[in-house]
């Protein structure tokens, strides 16, 4: 009697452990979405390197100090920090796209040695038998 109500039990475990999977929802990062940033973290670095430089050709056409500084600072300032904005974007989803390549590497080569390891485990059982 007790086998059976550890059949019923492990086997209504087994249904709870399926339907809580069931009703488990990861969210899939998006591949378009991703790649749009990796784009834009590339993109952003080019247009802050142009708004400094169109920043410092305009001040250096003006002849007063005074005319030059909000120039620099507007074209300059904005060119920095769109530049920063990029280089991290670009990083973050370039590790992130190595980190994800890395790691489906090491989870194919674990599997394969699992599996040389459960042959070799297999391979002493059958001599052991013998």
């Amino acid at each position: 009697m007790t086998d059976t109500h550890s059949a019923n039990s492990s086997s209504s475990a087994a249904d709870r452990l399926s339907a809580g999977i069931e009703e488990l929802h990861v969210p899939e990062p998006s591949a378009d979405a991703e790649a749009l940033l990796l784009k834009v973290g590339f993109a952003l670095p080019v247009i802050g390197v142009v708004l400094i430089l169109i920043a410092y050709w305009n001040a250096s056409g003006a002849k007063f100090v005074a005319d030059q500084v909000p120039m620099l600072i507007s074209g300059g300032i904005l060119g920095v920090g769109l530049a920063i904005i990029g280089v991290g974007l670009f990083i973050r989803f370039s590790l992130a796209r190595l980190l994800r390549f890395w790691l489906a590497r090491l989870v194919v080569e674990q599997q394969a040695q699992t599996d040389r390891v459960v042959e070799a485990l297999g391979r002493i059982e059958t001599s052991l038998q013998k």
